[in-house]
């Protein structure tokens, strides 16, 4: 039958067949089956590469027990999506002394860096905890995989030696005793981790007060803030010299500023969900990484990638374990006991550091809340600033100088106001290089007076820095702190020594 005088040809109105219209109806499922296969090839050759990746990242890793201690305790298993875990980092002296040293080679080694990092059953924060390498504890009897020999306990003995004694197990099985934790995994990672790491994220910046050239690590820097990588980011977390009085707590809260720093751009750059960055990052230092069997899966890995990347970098908190001189030995170091007990519970009872601590637990024989809604009483709030009379001094007699580095114009005048108005008359202004980091610097004399400076500002005591050189007091404004009259990053609270991730600090 016809329409319209037009001939039946089963297709559409307004379709003709010409001579190219004959082969649609087998060209188009012909190209749609072509696509298909594409698709499906491409898609297997994803797979395959998937596969292929992560056979071979887990072939990079090296594994040894989790914990060697003789006492028979096991650790019960852990769910890296949603428990609290705990995982020891530690960076180990594996190889010849650094620059000018003269250490041996030590096939051991000894733990160079431990730091514990435990992660919030809510995701929410990130704790790390640095044990200084100079500190005596109780060293528990280890079995030796590797030697089929047990190392004597010891009452007291040197932190870092425990990996001589086992590996990173011992060391663990130390830092679960001295805690009353029970330490989930650890990951232990050569000096060549540091300087592939540090290459494959594209340098990190780091910020020193003064130009640093050290013949014992090599490592130089002008003053001022530079991007780091490779040996000089490996000097710059091994250096003893450089900073502070020479020490531990130097060179720890170097490591610190360094790791929050790495922290800040891994965040900013959105590392941690970029699956080909990831995986860069993650080729570089799986192959100088030893972990437990229980993190040795790839995929385990990952998981904690995940759960980095969900936390604020305010909630990521760097704090270094309560100590003080050992008094039989100065150059040693031991648990100030109850500021550690203190952090210790605090990990244990999975709280975030960078919160006010909460009120004490009243005892039964105390009175309950008078409250008749029963609802909980209110957090601890922070004790009032202390007045310049309450501290004993005269305002008008300290001599402070404002140094405006941060780029702002103005700004220090604006704080040179603030100061005036607290009777602060001396306060001065001098402009100086741009600096990232605000930081009061305190010279001979004036350290009693400081604390009330920094509370006005709202300082952290990781930004009050003793000065040699510096008259009186200055007060150094960084691009950190260009509005407002208290700086608006918070760090850690309590009796703790550290910082946060948020924070930019610079070394001296």
């Amino acid at each position: 039958m016809s329409g319209s005088g037009g001939e039946q040809t089963g297709y559409p109105q307004g379709v003709r067949l010409g001579a190219s219209g004959r082969h649609l109806g087998s060209g188009r499922p012909r190209a749609l089956k072509v696509i298909a296969l594409s698709l499906v090839a491409v898609l297997v050759a994803a797979v395959a590469f998937v596969a292929l990746s992560v056979v071979r990242l887990q072939g990079n890793v090296t594994t040894e027990p989790l914990n060697l201690s003789t006492d028979g305790q096991t650790q019960l298993p852990v769910d890296l999506s949603r428990d609290p875990v705990q995982i020891l980092i530690i960076g180990s002296d594996t190889r010849a002394g650094q620059g000018g040293d003269s250490e041996p080679e030590d096939k051991e080694g000894q733990a160079d860096v431990m730091m514990l990092m435990t992660m919030s059953a809510d995701r929410s924060n990130v704790t790390m905890v640095s044990f200084p390498r100079d500190l005596l504890v109780p060293l528990p009897a280890c079995e030796n995989p590797a030697r089929g020999v047990t190392s004597e306990p010891m009452a007291l003995g040197q932190l870092n030696s425990s990996l001589a004694n086992g590996g990173p197990g011992c060391t663990v099985a130390a830092i679960n005793e001295i805690t009353g934790l029970q330490i989930d995994h650890f990951m232990m990672a050569d000096f060549k981790a540091v300087t592939e790491l540090s290459k494959a994220v594209g340098g990190v910046e780091v910020c020193v007060n003064e130009a640093v050239d050290d013949e014992f690590s090599g490592l130089e820097l002008p003053a001022g803030t530079s991007e780091i990588e490779g040996e000089q980011a490996l000097a710059f977390l091994r250096t003893r010299h450089s900073f502070g009085s020479g020490g531990d707590e130097g060179r720890i809260r170097a490591q610190q500023a360094f790791l929050a720093s790495l922290a800040r751009k891994i965040k900013e750059e959105g590392t941690l969900s970029n699956i080909p960055r990831l995986y860069s990052i993650a080729e570089a230092v799986t192959q100088n990484l030893t972990v437990d069997d229980g993190l040795a899966e790839i995929p385990e890995l990952l998981k904690l990638a995940g759960r980095l990347q969900e936390v604020d970098l305010g909630n990521v908190a760097f704090v270094t374990v309560p100590v003080v001189p050992y008094e039989l030995d100065p150059n040693r170091l031991v648990l100030d006991e109850q500021k550690a007990d203190d952090l210790f519970a605090a990990l244990r009872a999975d709280r975030d550091i960078t919160e006010p601590v909460p009120e004490p637990t009243r005892s039964p024989s105390e009175s309950p809340s008078t409250d008749p809604s029963g609802a909980p009483e209110p957090t601890q709030e922070p004790e009032p600033m202390p007045t310049a009379e309450e501290l004993g001094f005269d305002p008008a007699l300290v001599p402070i100088t404002v140094l405006n580095a941060s780029g702002e114009a103005d700004r220090g005048q604006e704080l040179q106001d603030v100061l005036i108005a607290e009777g602060y008359t001396q306060a001065a202004i001098a402009d100086t290089d741009d600096r990232p980091a605000t930081q009061l610097f305190v010279g001979p004399g004036y350290e009693g007076i400081a604390p009330a400076v920094a509370k006005l500002f709202g300082l952290a005591d990781v930004q009050v820095i003793p000065s040699a050189t510096a008259v009186g007091l200055e007060l150094s404004i960084g691009s950190d702190f260009t509005e407002g009259e208290t700086i608006e990053t918070e760090g850690v609270t309590g009796d703790l020594s550290g910082q946060t991730a948020a924070q930019v600090t610079c070394q001296s």
